[in-house]
């Protein structure tokens, strides 16, 4: 993660007024940021569409796989249950993410469930049609290992900031890839767009609501954070960074450090 570069796409954002779009600056998201249009119109060939209410889950933890998904738009919050009941929060999928859980074998099961924040749709794709398209097209089933790729990556480092550097180091990350999703550059800092609960805070870092809401505190009487109208305002990112060691760019690429 680069400051300079946060701050640049930000900025970018802010002028064009797509803040609800977090920090891509109009570039491709996710998967599609790794299939080349041909790509796209390949997959879109085999999907078929599929809406999910807002609170609605698209599938449980433990259900079958067999199926990718598109997300064409909408929001849609990745999570697993602990077997003591605690649930704890993997991701946020957005538009231009791939959901997949296949193994290729027919016989997994997920590890997660999908739940929307907000009304979705999606493009529904089956693992067997995905497989035929694998074999046939050799570029395709590349760009397909590289998004596979930067998904291990991706869950690498955040295991990184959960275990390494406590649970001031996992907020700290947390926040950070907040502004690298969902922050628009304002005169105050970096302001985050999407309104998350100290609740919601704490189920992606294993924390409790009270250790969060002192973290945060703490934060803001340090000059890193402040909050209005409880959204929160990122004052200080050289300041989050120290906390979890963030590694320089491009060790850590923008594409990792989200949420």
């Amino acid at each position: 993660m680069n400051e300079r570069t946060v701050i640049t796409m930000t900025t970018a954002i802010e002028m064009k007024g797509r803040a609800a779009e977090g920090c891509t600056g109009g570039q491709p998201w996710g998967a599609d940021a790794f299939f080349s249009p041909e790509h796209r119109e390949l997959l879109e060939g085999l999907m078929y569409p599929k809406k999910v209410e807002a609170h609605k889950y698209l599938f449980w933890e433990g259900d079958a796989t067999g199926k990718l998904y598109y997300v064409r738009s909408g929001r849609v919050k990745l999570t697993k249950t602990t077997e003591d009941g605690k649930t704890i929060n993997l991701s946020i999928q957005r538009q231009g993410d791939l959901i997949d859980a296949l193994d290729m074998t027919g016989s997994g099961v997920y590890g997660y469930s999908a739940e929307s924040i907000e009304d979705a749709e999606f493009g529904v794709i089956q693992e067997k049609d995905l497989e035929i398209l694998l074999h046939r097209h050799g570029d395709f089933a590349v760009a397909y290992t590289r998004w596979m790729a930067l998904q291990h990556m991706t869950t690498q480092s955040k295991f990184r900031d959960l275990l390494l550097f406590g649970k001031p180091g996992a907020l700290a990350s947390t926040l950070i890839r907040l502004c690298n999703t969902c922050g628009v550059a304002t005169k105050d800092g970096i302001r985050l767009t999407m309104k998350l609960t100290n609740t919601e805070l704490a189920d992606f870092i294993g924390a409790t609501r009270e250790s969060v809401n002192r973290m945060l505190s703490e934060f803001k009487s340090d000059g890193i954070i402040d909050i209005e109208g409880g959204f929160i305002i990122v004052k200080t990112l050289k300041e989050l960074k120290a906390i979890c060691q963030c590694p320089s760019f491009p060790a850590c690429p923008r594409e990792i450090c989200r949420i």
